[in-house]
């Protein structure tokens, strides 16, 4: 059973390979061109050669690194949180137990993303790398035993994908390499072959191509705890030896993988590069061009006379050479002067590069650079447009990448026994939880409401000079408290409301004290006053008012 198995791994990779050969000679003329290092598919690179052969312009290149790290930015910033967790009933998300539980369990998910050990920022860059070069980008989100999670970006040359019938990624093939020493140590020695024993013996850094394959699992036995109960099937095949090395399951998908835009009928992604491959092509191509015309320009060729006088001339700096001029003083070699205009070049040079940057996202990223002199409505205008182009590329990002990428995490930190205590409230709706994302990115798109605020109140500013009524249509905590978080505002150091309602009170109370304070003294002046007229009163003679006899 186990070489059946093996075998039909075998077969299914071999047919994926097959499938996606256009894909490869694809993927091939975008690395030569954009990503030298990553030109590897179908052939075997030596360690330390060359990659550039094909490269004579970086735009492309440079471009890349930027939407690599524009994308972190925006999506997944190492320096801030870019997600929270939520239950779908809003009412419960008021509830302050189970809003203190998503917190703790949100904190545990960003220690362990961003532990030293777990290497996800750098292999986040290499996902976006390969996003924006070949249009797919694939994680490996392992549970490294004792460990943590550990993240690793697959090359696209290692990833074989296919779809279940809604469209999402559920089948992945990884096709790879280990030395025999690694092999040992992951599998152990007996599930080794033969040959391979030997060599691990002799030379334990030969190299042998392993399969991991997951796919659903065709026949789920419910109520096991063991692989077999798992909804995701596992197995690593030696392909040398065409044996299961390995064999296991998956609660949650462990590859996050992300792409860029699809065509029809098609599986593999779409990237930016293969939009303006054909400028990047051209522009290599004028690149040439405009070297060689520059180099004529600044080392010409020479114009000699016909007469079999000149000899060999000797171009090298405080050189001699006889006969190039006549007796007269008159110059015999002239350099040829090609009348090429290098400006022209350079102008439809600039063409093209405005078009790839414009392709890597790289002019959309500087639209709040280029006009740093901003009102504040000015910048949110800015944010908004930005948020509106980027929505429809980074947005799938989130559901594709970011969203199995979370859940994997939270299966591993559950399977390990490391989260608090479910609330029973939410344990009485099944422990469903969303995911919230609060990225840059999110917070752009919400720059229109942070827009129409500015905008209104902009608006009834005349109104309220000539009715102050109107403003008390508006309530000014809630409007700093939206604009805050449409910012992107710490909340750390927001008050809360009930901090902001005891501040008021003891400001009441200080105002009252004052008050009395302020009053005391009249108070004690006008007692004394009455009391000085009071003995006076005492010490006087009776008077009566004219015309009245006394009783």
């Amino acid at each position: 059973m186990s070489r059946e198995k093996a075998d039909e791994v075998l077969r299914r990779q071999s047919w994926m390979a097959d499938a996606r050969g256009v894909f490869d000679a694809h993927w091939r003329e975008i690395a030569e061109r954009i990503l030298p290092r990553s030109d590897v598919f179908r052939i075997k690179r030596v360690a330390g050669e060359k990659h550039t052969e094909k490269v004579f312009d970086a735009t492309a290149g440079l471009a890349l690194e930027r939407f690599a790290a524009a994308m972190e930015s925006m999506l997944t910033p190492r320096t801030q949180r870019w997600h929270k967790l939520r239950v779908p009933d809003e009412g419960l998300n008021e509830d302050y137990e189970i809003r203190g539980y998503l917190d703790a369990v949100t904190s545990m998910l960003f220690d362990a993303r961003y532990s030293p050990r777990a290497n996800f920022a750098s292999q986040a860059n290499e996902a976006y790398m390969s996003l924006g070069a070949f249009g797919t980008g694939a994680m490996f989100i392992d549970d490294s035993l004792g460990r943590g999670i550990r993240y690793r970006s697959v090359h696209l040359s290692e990833l074989f994908i296919a779809e279940n019938h809604q469209g999402i990624v559920d089948t992945v093939f990884r096709k790879f390499e280990m030395t025999v020493r690694q092999m040992a140590q992951r599998f152990g020695t007996d599930a080794l072959s033969e040959a391979q024993r030997k060599a691990l013996e002799t030379n334990p850094d030969q190299a042998f191509d392993v399969i991991h394959a997951v796919m659903p699992r065709d026949e789920m036995e419910y109520g096991r705890n063991d692989f077999r109960g798992m909804p995701w099937s596992s197995c690593y095949v030696n392909c040398e030896g065409r044996e299961i090395l390995d064999e296991g399951g998956y609660r949650a998908f462990p590859y996050a993988v992300g792409r860029y835009v699809t065509a029809p009928r098609e599986v593999y992604g779409r990237s930016p590069a293969m939009t303006v491959l054909p400028d990047i092509k051209m522009l290599n191509e004028m690149s040439k061009t405009v070297i060689r015309a520059a180099h004529k320009m600044v080392d010409p060729p020479l114009l000699l006379q016909d007469d079999g006088i000149l000899q060999a001339f000797d171009l090298r700096p405080g050189a001699l050479n006889y006969g190039g001029v006549d007796e007269q003083g008159r110059q015999l070699v002239h350099p040829l002067q090609s009348g090429a205009r290098i400006d022209i070049g350079d102008a439809m040079l600039e063409q093209r590069r405005q078009v790839i940057n414009d392709a890597f996202l790289v002019t959309l990223f500087q639209i709040l650079v280029d006009a740093p002199q901003m009102t504040a409505t000015e910048a949110m205008l800015r944010a908004q447009e930005k948020g509106a182009l980027l929505a429809p590329t980074m947005g799938r990002q989130q559901s594709e990448f970011l969203g199995p990428l979370i859940e994997r995490e939270i299966d591993i930190l559950a399977a390990a026994g490391v989260l608090p205590p479910m609330p029973q409230a939410l344990r009485d709706i099944g422990g469903a939880v969303d995911v919230e994302y609060v990225s840059p990115l999110n917070r752009a798109q919400r720059a229109d409401e942070g827009v129409a605020i500015l905008r209104t109140l902009e608006s009834v500013i005349p109104l309220a000079q000539a009715d102050p009524r109107v403003m008390m249509v508006f309530d000014p905590e809630a409007i700093a408290r939206e604009l805050a978080s449409i910012n992107g505002v710490p909340a750390k150091v927001l008050r809360s409301k009930q901090q902001v309602e005891d501040m008021m009170a003891e400001q009441q109370q200080a105002a009252e004290s004052q008050a009395l304070l302020q009053a005391a003294p009249i108070v004690s002046r006008s007692a004394r006053d009455l009391a000085q007229a009071q003995s006076l009163a005492g010490a006087a003679p009776s008077q009566v008012a004219p015309g009245i006899l006394p009783i």
